[in-house]
């Protein structure tokens, strides 16, 4: 093998994605029929068709009195897709499975032998040291506070997350979580957590195969809008519908996004350099260059050299091991899965 500091990053380098969530499919009924929720009814997505007001700023020279009473004698209709409760059901169900895989860190393709090599070297070592147990146990955390529901979890009276080990078809182990109970700032946990995080360690490590059946309970009362993923139209002319949401089959099932799931469990970033401005974020998702979208921002620039490829070349190439904070960056990077190869 040729010297590490010869050693370049390959071209080819891609990794698969180690946490794989299904799409996950909306049910209403009652909170206290929770235990019949595989006979709860879907919640189909619908048309509403609307007339907005004009509430957009205004440019200056829009600004005259005239003009605006004008604008608003003009009727804004807009069609868009809408998912309730019915009015005989309080309770939102969100049902999804998780397949967590074995191989953390070992590349689904790499054009070079000698790089692949020193890769293995380097996973082995950190698994050796430290193991999944930290970055398995974040995960497990975000399956227990229901981060997954995203807006749907904000309001809600109560909520419920129940966990199943599959195996066989069958229920081989069950966690309950009370969602409101487990933070979503910081990932203390309970002994059941850590039990649940042991698993994913596990299958993570390749040590089992791990199938979870996740299920959670929101009640956020009858006639309630829910909130399934929307989708993005990239070629919307004017007068399509304004808002379309994310439905499966012919009747039209609310669901949300597996990618959005998956962005939901991997938000155990909380390594990365604290912002100029003091503001405490809390945990953001795992991703190269710490984005968040919905901020406009990404906290871990390149120019601080804590960015997924500076930190994952000064520890290949120079030999230079990162802090165990960012080994485990670097290894949940890994898990997330993408293309990583040397751009040249």
């Amino acid at each position: 093998m040729a010297k590490s500091d010869a050693l370049k990053t390959a071209s080819v380098l891609a990794f698969e994605r180690k946490l794989d969530p299904s799409d996950a499919l909306f049910s209403a009924g009652s909170w206290d029929a929770r235990e019949q929720y595989m006979t709860w009814p879907g919640i189909p997505v619908r048309e509403k068709s609307v007339r907005g007001t004009i509430s957009n700023r205004l440019k200056a020279k829009d600004q005259d009195p005239a003009k605006l009473d004008a604008a608003i004698e003009n009727p804004n209709l807009q069609t868009v897709d809408v998912a309730a409760l019915p009015h005989n059901a309080d309770t939102l169900a969100v049902r999804f499975t998780l397949r967590v895989l074995a191989g953390a860190g070992k590349p689904s393709a790499c054009n070079n032998a000698e790089y692949q090599h020193k890769l293995k070297q380097t996973v082995s070592g950190y698994v050796s040291e430290h193991g999944f147990h930290e970055l398995a146990h974040r995960y497990a955390c975000n399956l227990a506070n229901g981060r997954f529901l995203w807006r749907n979890r904000m309001g809600a009276e109560q909520v419920a997350v129940t966990v199943r080990q599959m195996k066989g078809g069958q229920a081989e182990k069950t966690w309950t979580f009370d969602a409101l109970e487990h933070s979503m700032r910081d990932f203390a946990g309970t002994e059941d957590t850590r039990q649940l995080g042991e698993s994913i360690a596990a299958a993570l490590a390749g040590e089992q195969y791990l199938l979870l059946d996740v299920v959670a309970f929101a009640r956020v009362g009858t006639g309630q809008e829910v909130f399934p993923s929307q989708e993005l139209i990239l070629d919307r002319a004017r007068g399509d519908k304004s808002k379309t949401l994310y439905s499966i089959g012919d009747d039209k099932n609310a669901a949300i996004h597996s990618q959005k799931l998956g962005n939901a469990l991997r938000t155990i970033d909380t390594w990365y350099p604290a912002p100029e401005d003091g503001a405490d974020l809390g945990p953001i998702a795992v991703e190269p260059y710490g984005s968040v979208t919905t901020q406009g921002a990404a906290y871990r620039q390149p120019k601080q050299k804590v960015d997924f490829y500076n930190l994952l070349d000064n520890w290949l190439l120079k030999d230079q091991t990162p802090s165990v904070e960012n080994q485990h960056f670097v290894m949940a990077t890994l898990i997330r899965g993408g293309v990583f190869g040397d751009a040249g």
